[in-house]
């Protein structure tokens, strides 16, 4: 099948042009019985290995996605999947009517390289759940329950969120996440709820008032584009919640946990500026499900039994396994490989900025959360990076995001780089040979029409 761009009056072949037999045939016999909330691209990983993963038919994928900053200690790290296997076979599930060794183990692990890393200063206790929704979704419950303790009337009970958040899924982060895209299908949102402009210092004072139980905030917006909190913002917003009683809610679920260099994002602020709540998951299991909300005193004095709960939060296999990877997440040696191979990275795209200054705008993010900024749709470079053996995706808007394994080498940065140039180049080139001329019409001409482009851009496969 080939997909005719009729604007330009060229066709481009389908994506992929082949997908191979026995990935068509795992997708055809399955597919059917998912629920289709994911758009999937044909591979089907069966293996994987610190930051590769192979297909069902062996082709090997270099992974700048970490099951979208997941995988931090890459996969099937060697030590991690000899816990889980002996872990596996001791205990895996008991419930929260009764003590084990590890949810307590964990929880005091979190709390005590919390305020050694010089983040939230005064971590107090956590709660353990599955999930960054859930984390987020305890956090929002907690400063509900703070809210009407300091004002029984009811009427402390705003929370705040910004434009370009994300939160989560279930009702409640959904509702402090923004987006028309995720809320539209399911309003009406939970009330209550109110939505200030990122890094607007400016609006600060007249946006977080007597009635704000909590502010929500992420340092590091992933999925929103990896856009960065700038310290002004942060250290404003935590004075602000001060002078009106509301907590103060940082959401690290992405940038968290030696993502930037630092155990947390935060960690850089004045403790003034540090927050009452702490969201953490993806990385924390490394791909096992578990989150976790951290609270200072004042919140867990507030939380009494049965105001929240889990079923399997805090299970021993997940929490001994998240002990192992907090253990590991702050050797000083890998934070400051994130360090040097976020350096190494970043310096990359600065180079690719300089070769297709039409495409690429701008980089941001820290560590090995990094955004770049183009100018038109980037699905078609996914795809292309796709068939050049290269794992990216995107956030936010024309954005394609790296987050990378945080140990990954400086060997596999600069493959990736060559894929991710290749690919670009391959899809300049082949614009090129239907007899467009890429040069300074460039923007017009191949980065300028997405809309016409790519309105079937998940089917293209571009040639190498």
């Amino acid at each position: 099948m080939e997909t005719k761009l009729k604007h330009f009056g060229v066709q481009l072949p389908a994506w992929p042009r082949n997908v191979p037999a026995v990935s068509a045939a795992v997708v055809s016999e399955y597919a059917p019985y998912m629920v289709a909330t994911y758009s999937r691209p044909p591979p089907v990983f069966v293996h994987g290995h610190m930051s590769w993963l192979w297909d069902v038919e062996g082709q090997r994928y270099l992974d700048f996605t970490a099951g979208i900053a997941v995988n931090s200690l890459g996969h099937c790290d060697k030590e991690f999947s000899r816990i889980l296997r002996y872990q596996g076979s001791t205990l895996i599930h008991a419930s929260n009517l009764y003590y084990n060794p590890w949810t307590g183990t964990l929880s005091k692990l979190l709390v005590e390289k919390t305020r050694e890393s010089g983040g939230m200063h005064d971590a107090a206790a956590v709660f353990v759940c599955n999930s960054g929704s859930e984390a987020n979704e305890a956090g929002i419950k907690f400063a509900r329950k703070v809210g009407k303790v300091l004002d029984p009337s009811g009427e402390k009970h705003e929370i705040v969120s910004f434009t370009g958040a994300f939160h989560g899924r279930t009702m409640g982060a959904l509702s402090a996440t923004p987006n028309p895209k995720y809320q539209a299908p399911f309003a009406p949102m939970v009330p209550g709820f109110r939505v200030g402009t990122y890094n607007d210092v400016a609006g600060i004072d007249e946006l977080v008032t007597e009635k704000t139980c909590s502010v929500i905030v992420e340092p590091i917006q992933g999925e929103g584009g990896v856009q960065v909190a700038t310290d002004e913002f942060l250290i404003k917003l935590a004075k602000r919640c001060r002078e009106v009683g509301a907590l103060l809610h940082y959401d690290e679920i992405q940038c968290g946990l030696s993502r930037t260099g630092s155990f947390w994002a935060h960690g850089r602020l004045p403790k003034e500026a540090h927050p009452d709540i702490l969201t953490t998951a993806k990385a924390l299991g490394n791909g096992i499900p578990i989150g976790a909300t951290i609270v200072n005193a004042n919140v867990a004095e507030k939380i009494k039994v049965g105001d929240h709960g889990t079923t399997f939060g805090g299970n021993p296999l997940a929490c001994r396994l998240a002990t192992y990877v907090v253990h590991r997440l702050t050797e000083p040696e890998l934070q400051t490989n994130v360090v040097a191979m976020g350096a190494v990275l970043a310096r990359g795209l600065a180079q690719l900025r300089e070769k297709y200054p039409e495409l690429i705008t701008e980089i941001r993010g820290r560590g090995l959360i990094l955004g770049l900024q183009l100018t038109r749709d980037p699905t078609d470079i996914v795809n292309a990076c796709l068939e050049k053996g290269l794992l990216v995706i995107t956030a936010g808007t024309n954005t394609l995001r790296f987050v990378p394994a945080l140990n990954i080498t400086e060997k596999l940065i600069v493959a990736g780089l060559k894929m991710l140039d290749s690919a670009i180049a391959s899809l300049s080139k082949y614009l090129l040979n239907c007899g467009y001329f890429v040069g300074p019409f460039m923007s017009l001409l191949l980065f300028g029409q997405s809309a016409l482009v790519m309105r079937n851009s998940h089917l293209f496969r571009y040639p190498p």
